[in-house]
């Protein structure tokens, strides 16, 4: 077994090398536009009105009650056959961005719920002092509330990051070559599975332990002013 695997290591290696890029790629443009969208869902769901926070919530709720691999075969299937019924010059999306834009909503659906509880652990008073001392609201949240609502966020944050790392995985059903995907080949190939998806395996353990590293450095940044 050994034999087969060092036989072939160096051009099946280079293939998994490949597929983490994509993996992090994934990974990384998803966490982005996730939080993105997970901040403005968790300020609308913390809203005064009604009419928007329930639409809102209903959009989140639903997103969690789903299957991560349902919400993936939907946004990489049912996206493109939506726009080639409804558009006569329908755009072609490459299965690659359907899949950041499924997993970025996958992503902020939970986040948003760290978010808004890391905003309401915020004392309220924080508000009150920069409405009284003339800052907007806007102003207010970016320079005052934002800095607490992370330090508060980030251990929430940190797990969802390396779910959303294992949920890149899933990509690999709607046909993108990523780290999962690039080590089932090599493992059809040789006709190696365990052997090769132990390698996958070892490649994402050792992209999870440099995240929490970094997570834990964020940590310790976000936090200077209370070990001062």
């Amino acid at each position: 077994m050994l034999d087969s695997l060092f036989s072939n290591f160096d051009g099946f290696f280079l293939s998994l090398l490949k597929g983490a890029v994509v993996t992090l790629e994934l990974s990384l443009l998803s966490l982005g536009i996730g939080l993105v969208i997970a901040i403005v869902f968790a300020l609308l769901e913390l809203s005064r009105w009604k009419i928007i926070r329930y639409p809102v919530a209903l959009i989140v709720n639903v997103i969690r009650a789903l299957p991560e691999l349902l919400v993936i075969v939907f946004m990489a299937f049912g996206v493109p056959y939506a726009l080639i019924i409804y558009m006569d010059d329908a755009p072609d999306i490459s299965t690659f961005s359907l899949g950041v834009a499924a997993l970025s909503l996958i992503f902020a659906s939970y986040a948003s719920q760290t978010l808004r509880g890391a905003l309401q652990a915020v004392p309220q008073s924080q508000w009150e002092s920069c409405e009284v001392l003339g800052i907007s609201k806007t102003k207010a949240f970016i320079s005052i509330i934002m800095p607490q609502m992370w330090r508060h966020a980030l251990p929430g944050l940190g797990n969802q990051w390396l779910v959303l790392l294992k949920d890149t995985a899933l990509i690999s059903w709607v046909g993108v070559t990523d780290l999962m995907k690039a080590g089932q080949e090599a493992a059809t190939a040789t006709n190696e599975f365990f052997s090769w998806l132990l390698v996958a395996a070892f490649i994402y353990l050792g992209i999870s332990l440099v995240s929490q590293q970094i997570q834990k450095g964020f940590q310790l940044f976000l936090t200077r002013h209370e070990r001062a």
